[in-house]
């Protein structure tokens, strides 16, 4: 630490200016040929002005410690989670064979750039999810007749079809889409597909086990009333960054996306090991990505990216985002 703030404080007078610290970014945000990403004016200074705790428009040594035990060491030693969404049967050639949506995406195109990655990648954990359902899953279109419909739905039960959306009586109101009926607890429709590879003291996580509620992310259900395990397991294993990719691209994918986010995790989507329903929601996905700090690469640059020698702005960013939402948290419950 002590030797990396003396090389960049150019001037020698014991303090970090922003042109300083702009140069310990242009350090350390670039790719495995050591081109330099860009880090635009108003994130640098944003950055900077998170570790000037003093607001004096310089970063001493004792403000660098945060800086460096917080930011610089997870930029440049993540700790890396790959978190395969839902490969099941069902969605490559069963009920809910998603080539049969509207995107007509091929589910089974996932397998191979996962297997590489598992093949290549030393990522520090990974984590299978399952859609696992009870036979009365309030998202079926096989049981619309087990519950009301609340006068506001949009579709009749008579004139609903497969992907349409209804709402069901309840306090509150119970917004569905309905699915075919699919990954059924113990089936055959919801065991991951025999080809994807699945690597020794890998962690599984089953989600919507509950009959009258959906759940698409892996970490929550979709009203957010009861949560897996993964979160703890997560924060168990001091996980810094989550790699996501997997079935479907919209739904599932990007609810568990939208959710690692929520919370704080740097987050990368993995754009060719996905395939989705619907592409402009596929494509609302990612946009929603993008607008909160996460990315979207390739399989081809994971390696690079979770051994630490592609380091991006933007995850960057998200990092020093969450840093000063913490230090504003301290100084609240300092004042309490």
């Amino acid at each position: 630490m002590d030797a990396c703030f003396s090389a960049f404080d150019d001037d020698g007078d014991g303090f970090l200016n922003i042109h300083e610290f702009d140069s310990i970014c242009k350090g350390l945000f670039r790719n495995d040929r050591g081109i330099v990403y860009s880090l635009d004016a108003d994130r640098l200074e944003h950055i900077f002005s998170i570790f000037d705790t003093k607001k004096d428009g310089l970063i001493d040594r004792q403000e660098f410690v945060l800086c460096w035990d917080k930011w610089i060491k997870t930029i440049v030693r993540p700790v890396s989670v790959f978190l395969i969404i839902d490969v099941q049967n069902d969605f490559i050639s069963g009920t809910l064979n998603i080539s049969n949506c509207s995107a007509q995406q091929n589910g089974l195109e996932v397998i191979e750039p996962i297997n590489q990655l598992l093949d290549t990648v030393n990522f520090d954990s990974v984590f299978y999810s399952y859609d696992w359902h009870p036979t009365d899953h309030i998202s079926f279109i096989e049981n619309l007749s087990l519950r009301k419909l609340d006068s506001s739905s949009p579709v009749s039960a008579e004139d609903a079809k497969p992907f349409d959306t209804v709402v069901f009586e309840g306090c509150p109101k119970i917004k569905q889409r309905l699915w075919p009926k699919h990954c059924i607890q113990d089936s055959w429709g919801a065991q991951l597909y025999k080809d994807l590879k699945v690597v020794d003291n890998a962690m599984k996580i089953y989600k919507g086990t509950v009959s009258d509620v959906d759940s698409y992310s892996v970490f929550w259900d979709n009203k957010k009333l009861s949560e897996t395990t993964l979160c703890n397991q997560l924060a168990n294993l001091n996980i810094t960054d989550i790699y996501v990719c997997g079935l479907a691209y919209d739904v599932c994918v990007g609810a568990t996306a939208a959710d690692a986010l929520s919370i704080g995790y740097r987050t990368i989507l993995i754009d060719d090991c996905c395939r989705g329903v619907d592409v402009d929601d596929i494509n609302l996905t990612k946009n929603s990505v993008i607008k909160n700090h996460g990315v979207i690469v390739q399989s081809h640059e994971v390696k690079a990216m979770v051994e630490g020698r592609d380091r991006r702005p933007e995850l960057g960013y998200k990092l020093a985002l969450e840093l000063e939402k913490s230090i504003q948290n301290s100084k609240v419950k300092h004042i309490k």
